[in-house]
């Protein structure tokens, strides 16, 4: 089946190819995250918050590649939420005046490139239009600066990718890294039960990279803050980022290091669980194992942490992969020790309300407008042609249903959906891919 009447069938789980259950969708698009609202308010919207349906949202699906060609942003590869993120990417860097950039994909002996409407121009990248603020692009250059040893930032994706998660992590913590009042605000209404003080802020931070008492790998963490707990003493959370990830890989190589990690940490139900070491869940794993043994062996320099994970609502499988990750833990409460590793999804909505709440109004609705005013792509999806697509009447169960043809179609239509044009290879989304 093309992916187009795929996507717009809704077929778009997070493990297989089956049309969603009820059940499925349920579990899938139900409630909100934690304690989170879901809709904006109305600092960041300027009037009313939008109460359209989420699933609204994605009517882009019955946009025709044509339409998308206008606008360079058609990947064949992409997830339903992706394809709408790139494309509201490709809206904000034309409401910029950014020139298109190019996407470079292997052609066999040869590169080939194409143009993409969700990459800035190599040579305004390098002048850091990706960014939200001049400021943030200066932390940024800092960062790459005094990045850790073994650190692994691809330079590219950071400057001319504008739908990576990598950029997204400085536009939305990079403010706060540079006004720690304004992160001390924010994650006092975040996680109110664990920070007081917010004492600094790291990008790309590993407690123990190559370490043989961690993974004896580079796992890192998007973000570390530094923080004082309302007792106090020191803590630490640790801040995993995504936005238009499918949750499907690539994943890291199979370690016996990761299996042996797994039990003495007393983080999961089942420490052997294949759940755990699916392609959606992995890298929490692998990185929630990290955040307690740094705990274990005092490298975190405080006694208590806490994992969190940032994620759009509307990303179904990216949520799914929280929330499944959740439901893997052991409860806290049964654990002997009280220095555990919790963790706490959070949805990328709620931490753009904080900002605003904490008085950071318009950064909130630059943040607001470049990541998650879906409703525009909703707009632009009603606005669209759509094509006449040929069809097979199905035939009743009586004689004389059988007799009747299907209906006629106009000259050059096809009985099947429509035919997938991209020229875009899977590169685009792997190289997207966190």
């Amino acid at each position: 089946m093309p992916p187009l009447l795929h996507h717009a069938l809704g077929h778009d789980p997070i493990n297989d190819g089956s049309p969603p259950t009820d059940a499925t969708k349920a579990k899938v698009c139900g409630p909100r995250i934690g304690r989170h609202r879901p809709l904006p308010c109305a600092q960041i919207t300027g009037g009313v918050a939008p109460q359209i349906n989420p699933q609204r949202y994605f009517a882009k699906v019955l946009v025709r590649a044509h339409r998308h060609a206008k606008h360079h942003c058609f990947v064949s590869t992409d997830t339903r939420f992706r394809a709408a993120a790139r494309f509201l990417q490709s809206l904000w860097r034309g409401d910029a005046n950014i020139p298109m950039g190019l996407h470079v994909s292997p052609n066999g002996d040869q590169a080939t490139g194409v143009m993409l409407g969700s990459r800035l121009h190599l040579k305004v990248a390098r002048r850091g239009f990706n960014f939200i603020t001049p400021e943030v692009h200066q932390l940024v250059r800092r960062e790459l600066i005094l990045r850790e040893e073994g650190a692994v930032i691809d330079v590219d994706r950071l400057f001319a990718n504008a739908l990576s998660s990598m950029p997204l992590g400085f536009n939305l913590l990079g403010p706060m890294a540079l006004e720690l009042d304004l992160a001390t605000a924010v994650w006092r209404r975040l996680l109110p039960g664990f920070v007081h003080t917010v004492e600094g802020l790291s990008f790309e931070h590993s407690p123990g990279r190559g370490d043989a008492r961690f993974l004896s790998e580079g796992t890192a963490f998007d973000a570390v803050i530094r923080v004082i707990n309302p007792e106090g003493k020191p803590a630490t959370v640790f801040i995993e980022l995504k936005y238009s990830e499918g949750m499907c890989g690539p994943a890291a190589d199979p370690r016996p290091r990761y299996d042996e990690a797994s039990r003495p940490v007393r983080l999961f139900r089942n420490p052997d669980s294949a759940v755990l070491r699916s392609l959606a869940l992995e890298q929490l794993w692998r990185e929630h194992m990290p955040a307690q043994l740094a705990v274990d062996n005092g490298v975190a320099v405080a006694d208590r942490a806490h994992f969190v994970a940032i994620g759009p609502r509307l990303n179904r499988r990216v949520s799914t992969a929280f929330r499944l990750h959740a439901a893997e833990l052991l409860d806290l409460g049964s654990v002997a020790a009280d220095n555990r590793v919790a963790f706490t999804p959070i949805t990328l909505e709620a931490v753009i309300e904080a900002l605003a709440e904490a008085g950071a109004v318009d950064l909130a609705r630059q943040l607001w407008s470049r990541y998650l005013d879906f409703p525009r792509v909703y707009e632009h999806a009603l606005a669209a042609d759509i094509p006449y697509v040929g069809y097979r009447r199905r035939a009743a169960h009586s004689s004389l249903a059988s007799k009747r043809t299907s209906p006629a179609r106009p000259p050059g239509t096809s009985s099947e959906s429509p035919a997938d044009h991209s020229s875009l290879t899977t590169s685009a989304t792997r190289e997207e891919e966190r």
